[in-house]
C-alpha cells in the first residue's frame, strides 16, 4: 500500500486549536464544581462506617442520637450523625503551656490538620518565632501529620475544636486559657471550612445551623469574639480569617461562576438560621451558594471587627486569598481526567495555580511579615487576582493570584463592603451564637 503523506496524516489528526478548545470547554463546563479550588482547607466529610471514623466516642447504648449502628454503617458523604460533639469528648485542660511557649508568639490555627492550615502551621513553627496551637476536629490526626510534616518538637500542641458545635468552641477557649495561663494569645488564623456543593439537602451542625454557614462563619465568629479580650493584651496581635475569591463578586471566580454569593435580605440569618432554615437569605438550600455566602460573611466580619475594635485593641484584622489550590484533596472524588486536567489548566491557561506549600507560606506571611501588620486588608498575591489570567511577553501566564509574585492589598466588591449589610450580618450573628455583652471586647 502507498505510504500516506505528511499532509494526509496531519489532516487525520485533530488540530491543536481544536484540542485546546475542547479542553477549555470541558473546564468551563465544570466551573461550578471548580469553585472549591478557591477555598481553604476543608472539613469535607468522607464516607464513614462508624462513629469512630468521625472521632466520636460511642456511648454504651444501642443507638446514638437516634441512629442505629446499622444505619451508621450505611452513611454516605451527605449523611452525618445527629451529634458531632458530646460533652464527654471535652479534653482535660493542658497546663504549664507558658513553659513550652517560652518567648515565642502564641498562634492558634483552625483546621490545622490538613491542607492550607497545616502548611501554614509548618511554616510558622519552623521560624522559631511562633508556638502553634493546632485546633482540630481529630486530635490524633493532628499529632500524626505534625510529625510527618517535620514540625519541630516543642513548637506546637494539638487541641480539640469542633466548629460545628458552639459548646465545643467554648470548651476550646477554656482549655486554651488554662494551657497558656497568663500568656496572651498573639495570633489567630480562622482557616477551617466546609464545602458541600453537590449535596441535595443540607447537613446541620449540632446547634441546627446549615453546615457551611455554621462552621465557616458562625463557629469562627464565636471563637474570635471569645478571644478578643485576651488578644488585646498581646503586642501587635493579628487575626486573619481566610477568605475566598468565590465570595468576592468583582472577580471571575466570584462574579461569573454560578451561583453568585448573595445574602439577600438576610431573612434566614435574622430568623436564627436554624433547621429548617438553610440559607442566609431564607431561600431553598443550594450547597455551592451556601459556601460562597459564608465566605462573604467571613470578609464582612473582618471589616466590622476592624471598625469596632482595631483602634482600642491594637489588633490587626485581615482576610486573604492564597490563590487557586488546584490539587486540593477536595477533588479526590472527581474523575481522573479532571484531577489531572484542572491543575494543568490553572497552571498554563489562567496562571492562577498555586501549590499547597506555597499557599501555606502565604497564609503564614500574613501573620509573620511586618508588612502585613495593617488592619482591614484583603491580602492577595501576583497583582492580578481579579482576572482569570493573562499572558505576558515572557510567555508565562500571570494573574488570578498564581504562583510567585508579590503580596498586595486587593479590592473587595461593593457587596462585601456594604456597611448596612455588614451591620446586619454582625447583629444577626451575635444573636445566632448567643454572645453576651460581657463576653465581648
Amino acid at each position: 500500500p502507498t505510504k500516506p503523506t505528511t499532509q494526509q496524516l496531519n489532516n487525520s489528526l485533530p488540530s491543536i486549536t481544536n484540542i485546546k478548545m475542547k479542553l477549555y470547554a470541558s473546564v468551563v463546563a465544570a466551573l461550578p464544581l471548580c469553585a472549591a479550588a478557591f477555598s481553604p482547607a476543608s472539613y469535607h466529610t468522607t464516607k464513614s462506617s462508624s462513629l469512630t471514623s468521625l472521632n466520636l466516642q460511642q456511648p454504651n447504648t444501642s443507638t446514638v442520637g437516634g441512629v442505629s449502628p446499622s444505619a451508621l454503617n450505611g452513611m454516605t458523604t451527605t449523611e452525618l450523625p445527629e451529634k458531632l460533639y458530646f460533652p464527654q469528648e471535652k479534653e482535660a485542660p493542658k497546663v504549664l503551656g507558658g513553659i513550652k511557649i517560652g518567648l515565642r508568639k502564641l498562634c492558634v490555627i483552625t483546621g490545622a490538620s490538613s491542607g492550607l492550615g497545616l502548611n501554614a502551621a509548618v511554616t510558622l513553627s519552623k521560624t522559631g518565632r511562633h508556638f502553634i496551637v493546632m485546633a482540630c476536629r481529630d486530635v490524633e490526626k493532628g499529632k500524626k501529620v505534625a510529625k510527618e510534616m517535620g514540625m519541630p518538637e516543642g513548637s506546637y500542641t494539638v487541641m480539640k475544636l469542633e466548629l460545628a458545635n458552639l459548646q465545643s468552641v467554648r470548651d476550646f477557649v477554656a482549655n486554651l486559657k488554662a494551657f497558656k495561663s497568663a500568656r496572651p494569645l498573639t495570633n489567630l488564623i480562622c482557616n477551617a471550612a466546609v464545602y458541600r456543593p453537590t449535596d441535595p439537602e443540607p447537613a446541620w451542625t449540632d446547634d441546627g445551623f446549615e453546615m457551611s454557614m455554621g462552621v465557616n462563619h458562625l463557629g469562627h465568629f464565636l471563637l474570635v469574639n471569645l478571644l478578643l479580650k485576651d488578644m488585646s493584651k498581646a503586642k501587635s496581635p493579628r487575626v486573619c480569617i481566610v477568605g475566598s475569591i468565590t465570595g468576592n463578586t468583582n472577580t471571575v471566580g466570584g462574579g461569573l461562576v454560578y451561583p453568585r454569593a448573595d445574602l439577600g435580605d438576610l431573612s434566614g440569618l435574622a430568623e436564627g438560621a436554624r433547621n429548617p432554615i438553610a440559607m442566609a437569605d431564607g431561600k431553598p438550600f443550594f450547597g455551592a451558594k451556601a459556601y460562597k455566602d459564608s465566605k462573604v460573611c467571613n470578609m464582612m466580619t473582618v471589616t466590622e471587627l476592624h471598625q469596632r475594635y482595631h483602634e482600642k485593641s491594637g489588633i490587626a484584622f485581615s482576610s486573604m486569598y492564597p490563590g487557586c489550590i488546584a490539587e486540593t484533596a477536595l477533588f479526590r472524588e472527581k474523575r481522573q481526567w479532571f484531577r489531572k486536567g484542572f491543575p494543568w489548566f490553572m497552571k498554563y491557561v489562567t496562571g492562577g495555580y498555586v501549590g499547597m506549600e506555597e499557599a501555606g507560606e502565604r497564609l503564614a506571611q500574613v501573620i509573620d511579615d511586618p508588612l502585613c501588620a495593617k488592619s482591614d486588608v484583603y491580602w492577595s498575591w501576583n497583582g492580578g487576582a481579579q482576572q482569570v489570567g493573562r499572558w505576558s511577553d515572557d510567555g508565562k501566564p500571570k494573574g488570578a493570584g498564581g504562583s510567585g509574585g508579590e503580596i498586595f492589598e486587593n479590592e473587595q466588591s461593593d457587596a462585601v463592603r456594604d456597611p448596612v449589610q455588614i451591620k446586619k450580618v454582625w447583629d444577626t450573628s451575635v444573636n445566632a451564637v448567643g454572645l453576651k455583652a460581657k463576653e465581648m471586647l
